[in-house]
């Protein structure tokens, strides 16, 4: 798969300058990162409403789709593939490849305490569901 993304960042990049009225990069770069943000959010959103819906070939799709707005909004902030290769291989070495690191935790103040979160649950259909 990253020889994939490679080659799709590659010709994001050769594509970022062209004529705006043609292509869909140049007019992601034209409009700027906050668009190449709006437009990944969306990608993202059908990926996990096809999903839930359980329909693996839109899921593919709009994947596919994520995948490149992904890959404009990387070129656009100056992020290479390969950096984010090697962020992977930093965190696999660290806790496996089927782990997320956990974020950061701010320092407290002096004498502050954290508060313990529990997650708000619900029932639905007999069974508990997680709200947050």
């Amino acid at each position: 798969m990253g020889d994939s993304l490679d080659r799709l960042y590659l010709a994001v990049i050769a594509a970022k300058d062209l004529d705006p009225a043609v292509s869909r990069t140049a007019r992601l770069f034209q409009r700027g990162p906050a668009k190449m943000a709006k437009k990944l959010a969306e990608e993202a959103i059908e990926v996990v409403i096809d999903a839930v819906n359980r329909k693996p070939d839109a899921v593919i799709r709009e994947s596919a789709d994520l995948l490149y707005n992904l890959t404009v909004l990387w070129a656009s902030a100056g992020v290479r593939p390969d950096q984010v290769w090697a962020e992977m291989d930093r965190r696999e070495d660290m806790l496996g490849i089927a782990e997320k690191l956990p974020k950061p935790r701010k320092p407290l103040k002096p004498g502050a305490t954290r508060a313990v979160r529990r997650p708000i649950v619900a029932a639905e259909g007999g069974r508990l569901r997680k709200l947050s």
